[in-house]
């Protein structure tokens, strides 16, 4: 199959995340079985505007904000050889369904719905969720990838048939990171993740604050680039509650640092209002790092509750300062939770991952 993936960044953009890491993982699988994948995506400062990267023909142009209509112009002039084509939501979709529906395949992380009103002024947010709601209504007649049960609950929810929506297991690359590093000597929190509103940042300081009443000694690390000045925020707040001097910022770090981090910390802070998957909790995890978090979209499909870490009701910071010390001072099931954190994590990999999303792919293909 020719599979064309349309997503707004590609894994190389120094913005990607966890949706460019999936999307480069089921790509190379798929191009190593013998399909041919091309990606998609906005250019960014210093990037070429074609290359391959592990087999993956990656075609830059546009930015965040045309990117979407750079894709359909291209389309239409070099990729109607095109077999399916991928079409990824990062709030929208890329509206591939307006020229090539036949071909069309819809991978969603995550339906935003109230995110839109906490994150812009109402007026804003109520157009946002209106096009959102449209959107939704024009893929109804697509295959849908999603990423966890609760993205696939939220279509659901939203009018997306049940039958139409695949939920794709996810994967996590462990194999560079097998080593044994030895735990800090003090008792350390970390957080993982862009510093924004969404990921909760504040509320796990404010935890931090409250679990330094019962455990003094306790550290907090903060592990994520600063997003739009949100850091000086934090610093006020870690001040504010005269926490700051147990506090480290480390800003954006190299993969192997990240689970440098993650080996040596205790517990994994998870506080985050929404994710599509929660992908740092399993890595933590196979560094024998539990979490504990909010029980949100996304964070509640990655974190078993009372086997793999503790879920919390959202907004509670209190209460997840209370659960992490009691599963600090709780050693026998702090344990449990590391091996069975480690179980899971060594059985989730990216090769299931792409099986079950080709196999949507090619009966999308013999369909048409």
């Amino acid at each position: 199959m020719n599979i064309l993936i349309l997503n707004w960044r590609d894994i190389k953009n120094p913005r990607a995340g966890g949706a460019e890491l999936l999307t480069h993982e089921m790509a190379m699988r798929w191009i190593a079985v013998g399909h041919h994948v091309t990606l998609f995506s906005e250019r960014f400062d210093s990037a070429a505007s074609e290359e391959s990267v592990d087999g993956v023909m990656i075609v830059r142009r546009g930015r965040w904000w045309s990117v979407h209509f750079q894709a359909m112009i291209y389309y239409l002039q070099h990729f109607r050889s095109t077999d399916v084509i991928i079409d990824e939501v990062h709030w929208f979709p890329f509206f591939s369904v307006l020229y090539a529906p036949e071909k069309t395949v819809l991978l969603v992380c995550e339906v935003a719905n109230k995110l839109f009103f906490r994150l812009f002024p109402f007026a804003i947010a109520t157009v946002g969720r209106l096009l959102e709601k449209l959107y939704i209504s024009m893929y109804r007649n697509v295959p849908v990838l999603a990423i966890s049960r609760s993205t696939k609950e939220a279509l659901i929810r939203e009018g997306i048939r049940r039958k139409r929506i695949t939920v794709i297991p996810m994967g996590v690359s462990l194999s560079k990171h097998s080593k044994r590093i030895a735990k800090e000597s003090r008792f350390t929190l970390i957080v993982v993740g862009r510093l924004h509103v969404l990921k909760g940042t504040v509320d796990a300081i404010v935890a931090y604050a409250h679990i330094r009443k019962r455990v003094a000694s306790a550290k907090l690390w903060i592990v994520g680039s600063d997003g739009g000045g949100y850091q000086q925020k934090l610093i006020h707040q870690a001040k504010k509650l005269g926490v700051e001097e147990g506090m480290t910022f480390f800003g954006r770090v190299s993969e192997e640092k990240k689970f440098e981090l993650l080996a040596k910390a205790h517990i994994l802070l998870m506080p985050s209002v929404h994710e599509g998957w929660g992908l740092v909790v399993v890595e933590a995890a196979s560094q024998g790092t539990p979490a504990v978090g909010y029980e949100t979209a996304g964070v509640q499909d990655v974190i078993l509750h009372d086997k793999t870490g503790v879920l919390v009701e959202a907004g509670q910071s209190e209460k997840l300062a209370l659960e992490v010390v009691k599963l600090w001072n709780d050693q026998k099931r702090y344990r449990r939770y590391q091996i069975a954190g480690k179980k899971r994590a060594a059985s989730m990999n990216w090769d299931d991952t792409a099986r079950v999303a080709l196999s949507v792919l090619q009966q999308s293909c013999e369909k048409q």
